[in-house]
């Protein structure tokens, strides 16, 4: 387990938006605090998957000085995000949706910032625990 380092951004009219200094690209928003900090975390554990099912290395994170030094950094606010514990190996499945309803799985998913495959996860285990 790590702790990573996101940049709060928020510039008027717009939402929070956050930023991983070690992961260029990896990027998300929220319209408040709480839930660009939530973002946040799904967004590193998306995209730390997604490197490592590409095989690409996980860089070690920066210190806060480091990525404070930066004068692009210097009016965004640090927090740490922390990755998930273990990483589970993803498993390819093969499903058939009507086609309806794939189109409203891609709109709600793309409404999140998410894949169609983040998004049925995520579907998925909140109605499994719902019980």
């Amino acid at each position: 387990m790590s702790n990573y380092i996101a940049l709060f951004r928020k510039g008027p009219g717009s939402d929070y938006g956050v930023d991983f200094p070690d992961f260029p690209g990896c990027i998300t928003a929220g319209t408040d605090l709480d839930e660009a900090k939530d973002m946040a975390a799904k967004a590193l554990a998306l995209h730390i998957e997604g490197m490592v099912d590409d095989g690409q290395g996980i860089p070690n994170p920066s210190s806060l000085d480091v990525v404070m030094a930066d004068p692009h950094n210097e009016k965004a606010v640090a927090f740490l995000v922390t990755t998930p514990v273990r990483k589970e190996k993803a498993v390819r499945v093969n499903v058939t949706f009507p086609e309806s309803v794939l189109h409203r799985i891609d709109v709600a998913a793309r409404s999140r910032n998410l894949t169609r495959s983040a998004f049925l996860q995520e579907a998925t285990v909140h109605l499994i625990q719902e019980g």
